[in-house]
């Protein structure tokens, strides 16, 4: 006769699981853990495998791996594939040269753009990353774009901008009229 499984989860591993379920930043945590939990409450591995659209076999993989290594084991396991070409030397030069002017390093513009960076890096360590995988790095790193805001107080002159802000204090001050009650439409015979 085949050994039959035990969804029952201890106590102290029902509030991890609950916790998981609440705070984990890891969507597919998340998920497992909610599996784990309707598993604990009676629902049969078929119908949540068929209620979370993955298979029956997976069902069991999850709580196999909640039993060997908990709340780790139900996160995603590294993929195999190409190693990262933006190392963390990579990284600390990029986090130096975006704190630098780019007219210190002897460009003619003066605002960094993804592109320009990317290129810079290329030039300065000899890796290149397409565009989409610079940008990913980026963000992985907690980096984002924002528009630089033009300022032209540099370009005004002084006292004229004294004057006009004089005058459109003063234009603020005046009361309003009041609104007219005409109208320009009128009822077609």
């Amino acid at each position: 006769m085949p050994k039959t499984l035990s969804f029952q989860l201890a106590e102290e591993g029902l509030q991890e699981i609950a916790e998981a379920i609440k705070h984990d930043k890891r969507p597919e945590v998340r998920q497992r853990a909610m599996g784990l939990r309707l598993l604990h409450e009676g629902k049969s591995p078929k119908a949540l495998a068929e209620l979370l659209s993955v298979s029956q076999p997976t069902i069991y993989d999850w709580h196999r791996r909640w039993q060997r290594n908990g709340l780790e084991g139900l996160a995603n396991r590294p993929k195999s594939g190409r190693p990262v070409k933006a190392n963390p030397s990579y990284v600390e030069l990029l986090e130096q040269v975006i704190e630098q002017d780019p007219q210190e390093q002897g460009y003619a513009f003066s605002i960094w753009t993804a592109d320009r960076l990317r290129l810079h890096m290329k030039a300065k360590t000899g890796i290149e990353l397409k565009p989409t995988q610079f940008r990913v790095m980026l963000k992985e790193n907690g980096y984002v774009y924002r528009r630089p805001k033009h300022d032209l107080t540099n370009l005004q002159d002084a006292t004229a901008r004294q004057v006009a802000e004089e005058w459109l204090t003063e234009l603020t001050k005046v009361p309003k009229r009041a609104r007219s009650t005409y109208s320009l439409w009128t009822k077609a015979p």
